[in-house]
C-alpha cells in the first residue's frame, strides 16, 4: 500500500467473521474517507468478513487515504497492533485484543447483529472513557467528533456502564 514512512497512520476496519456490508460501505464512502484523513491518518485497511460489497482499493496517488482489503488474514494481530486506530463491529473477537494493546477504537453497532459477544464486550469496556460508539450512518460524525487525546487507558471493571452507554446508544432505556 504504498509509502512506509514514519508517517504512516493507518485505520485498521475489522467486522470478525460478521457479515456487515454497511460498515464496509460507510468506511468506504468519501465522507468517512475525507474525515479520516482530516484526522491525520493515511492508510485504511478493511477486514470485510464474510460480506459481499467490495471497497474502491486506492493507492493514495490522489491526495487522500490509501485503501486497501482482504477477506481472509491468519495475521490479524499484526494489523491491530501497527493500527493507529481501530474500527471494529462491535461482536467482532478483534476487540479484546484491541483493548489490551491501548489503541483508540470505535465500536460500529448495528442492532440487527447484537450476539453472545455483547456481554463479553461490555465487560472488557467497562472501565473504558470516552468510549466512541458508533452506527454505520454515524461513523462519518463519530470520526468528525473525536478526540483521541481524551481516551483513557483500558482496565477491566464493572460491565454496567458501558451496557448502559451501547444500550443509549441504540435507544433503548436505561432500565
Amino acid at each position: 500500500m504504498g509509502n512506509d514512512d514514519k508517517t504512516k497512520r493507518v485505520v485498521f476496519v475489522t467486522v470478525g467473521t460478521t457479515c456487515f456490508d454497511a460498515l464496509v460501505r460507510a468506511v468506504d464512502s468519501d465522507n468517512v474517507k475525507q474525515a479520516l484523513f482530516e484526522k491525520g491518518y493515511t492508510h485504511l485497511l478493511i477486514q470485510m468478513g464474510r460480506g459481499s460489497y467490495l471497497p474502491t482499493k486506492s493507492e493514495g496517488d490522489d491526495g487522500l487515504l490509501a485503501v486497501d482489503y482482504f477477506t481472509f488474514s491468519s495475521s490479524i494481530a499484526d494489523h491491530l497492533r501497527s493500527a493507529s486506530l481501530i474500527i471494529s463491529h462491535a461482536g467482532s473477537g478483534s476487540i479484546f485484543e484491541t483493548l489490551r494493546l491501548g489503541k483508540p477504537l470505535i465500536v460500529v453497532v448495528n442492532e440487527d447483529l447484537m450476539d453472545n459477544h455483547q456481554s463479553e464486550l461490555a465487560e472488557e469496556l467497562a472501565d473504558r472513557k470516552h468510549l466512541y460508539c458508533a452506527s454505520p450512518q454515524t461513523l462519518h460524525q463519530t470520526i468528525g467528533d473525536m478526540d483521541l487525546s481524551s481516551l483513557l487507558p483500558y482496565s477491566p471493571g464493572d460491565a454496567t456502564p458501558v451496557a448502559k452507554h451501547i444500550n443509549r446508544f441504540l435507544g433503548f432505556p436505561d432500565d
